[in-house]
């Protein structure tokens, strides 16, 4: 294929930026190996990134004009705000900066959402619920899909009649649902220091955190400034605390997750994904979070049935953007 018809994609969050490219007209739109990432932090704008990203992979002068940006926060009309870092991106801005002529916007986990459809079954780790095979999967699907990072994000997949349509949902600012004793002393004290709590406040790797301070509270000490590594590395080494603070964040984690099935009808899956998953995959696989997904009163036999799977992709969301490239590169093409 000739240069000027790769599209530029990027998947932002609160704490790194990725960037790739696409070939749109592949079956495999995503160039595996175009992948870098970066630190949000260095950058002043997605728009200086991108550029550094062109000059270090030497594609300033390939002729490209067309990006596909997947951002960690609310993307309301030509403007998108990242939720957990100050950068804030306009869409005909970034174009100009760019030299685009076309730039698409979407909620990173809308992004995350697309990917589903081009993940393969060595892709994902199976928690529980009737086997998945994206072979085998019916022709009318509805999927949710979250995933811890920085933050918690939120999505959904509709397919029907062949066509996908991704959900952009800011769901993991809902408010946080203790089912536990535990959880609600839990959240008094979470409560004591943000007034209201979202899922996302335990949730995330900062919510881990969170958690343990929390039960340190409780148990009247101190811990310290810590971040999630320190957490889940003392917690490999035996802590008791730490342990207890990753039980809490996978049955936490369980129980959202199945709340969301319910709202969305997401009887076909729901896809776990983000920063956080791969790195506790074996927490997730021997805790509590399947029995609290499918602990939902009346309807715990049909939650029974609903497959919860680990996606294991390392550029997930850069997928999921390179197949919001297809799909808009076959729409052109048929205008």
């Amino acid at each position: 294929m000739s240069a000027p018809a790769r599209v530029l994609l990027a998947d932002i969050g609160g704490t790194n930026a990725r960037f790739a490219l696409a070939d749109p007209h592949a079956a495999a739109p995503l160039m595996v190996d175009s992948v870098q990432r970066f630190a949000v932090s260095d950058f002043p704008s997605l728009a200086e990134t991108a550029r550094h990203y062109l000059h270090e992979t030497g594609q300033d002068e390939a002729g490209i004009v067309h990006g596909v940006f997947a951002v960690a926060g609310r993307v309301d009309g030509d403007e998108a705000r990242i939720t957990n870092h100050p950068w804030v991106i306009s869409r005909p801005r970034t174009m100009a900066q760019l030299g685009f002529e076309r730039v698409t916007l979407v909620n990173d986990f809308a992004a995350q959402a697309m990917a589903i459809p081009l993940l393969q079954a060595g892709d994902v780790v199976q928690l529980g619920g009737v086997s998945w095979s994206p072979e085998a999967a019916p022709v009318h699907r509805t999927y949710a899909i979250l995933g811890p990072g920085t933050g918690l994000g939120v999505g959904a997949l509709v397919i029907r009649e062949g066509r996908h349509y991704p959900l952009e949902t800011e769901g993991g600012h809902v408010s946080f649902p203790p089912g536990t004793p535990e959880e609600l002393a839990i959240l008094d004290r979470l409560s004591a220091q943000f007034g209201r709590v979202s899922n996302e406040r335990l949730v995330c790797g900062p919510g881990l955190v969170n958690i343990h301070r929390a039960l340190s509270e409780l148990a009247g000490e101190d811990p310290g400034p810590m971040q999630p590594a320190d957490v889940t590395a003392r917690a490999q080494a035996g802590d008791p605390r730490c342990m207890r603070a990753v039980d809490v964040f996978c049955a936490v984690f369980g129980a959202i997750s199945g709340d969301l099935v319910l709202t969305l009808g997401a009887w076909d899956g729901v896809f776990l994904t983000g920063g956080v998953v791969p790195k506790m995959l074996d927490a997730l696989q021997h805790s509590g979070f399947r029995q609290r997904f499918e602990h939902k009163g009346r309807f715990s036999p049909t939650m029974a049935r609903v497959p919860s799977l680990a996606v294991m992709h390392p550029h997930a969301g850069l997928l999921g953007t390179a197949a919001i490239a297809r799909r808009e590169a076959t729409e052109a093409a048929g205008s």
